[in-house]
């Protein structure tokens, strides 16, 4: 490989700072709080598993807690990228289901859902994760169609989009609120 390729690895700059204190208990405050509430709405719906306590909430939770202020933590992002992105997965297995393997559903269902995001402005990065849950999913999960965009996709968002916006304003910071932009 040529030298200057593996340049293009190296740090370029220093890490940053930990965040403060205050902004950090916050962000664990919202995370639990978000995923508590989940879990509870979740459970009530179903005893046998979590069906509203998706992997992809998860990680939503750390943005839009963790970071409320970066791009893709606000509102446009969080809806979009998980909804669109549950589009193209459903999408993908209803007309190419039995036609390609999983393997290539799987990378497709990712891959276009960057693509979607990007071209409407809506990346939030779980979205991928929401698609592949998709499509390799559970016979349970799969059922579902396309009422997955709107329940537990669509339903499961907006619920932690109003937690974030409870949890996030709460703070007597200033600075500390959210969203930065809502479109």
């Amino acid at each position: 490989m040529p030298k200057k390729y593996l340049q293009r690895m190296m740090s370029k700059g220093a890490r940053p700072a930990r965040k403060p204190a205050s902004k950090i208990l916050w962000s664990v405050v919202g995370s639990f709080v978000g995923i508590y509430v989940m879990s509870i709405f979740s459970n009530s719906f179903s005893t046998q598993d979590s069906f509203f306590l998706l992997g992809s909430f998860g990680a939503s939770a750390v943005l839009i807690y963790g970071a409320p202020e970066v791009p893709f933590s606000q509102p446009r992002n969080l809806i979009g990228g998980h909804v669109l992105s549950a589009i193209v997965s459903v999408f993908l297995v209803k007309s190419f289901g039995n036609l390609l393997s999983l393997e290539l559903l799987c990378a497709l269902s990712v891959a276009l859902s960057v693509l979607v995001m990007h071209l409407t402005i809506t990346m939030h990065p779980p979205g991928g994760a929401t698609a592949l849950i998709y499509v390799i999913g559970s016979e349970k999960i799969q059922s579902l169609g396309w009422i997955y965009p709107l329940s537990p996709i669509a339903l499961g968002v907006t619920m932690m989009l109003i937690i974030a916006l409870i949890v996030n304003n709460i703070s007597n910071n200033t600075k500390r609120h959210y969203p930065t932009y809502w479109y």
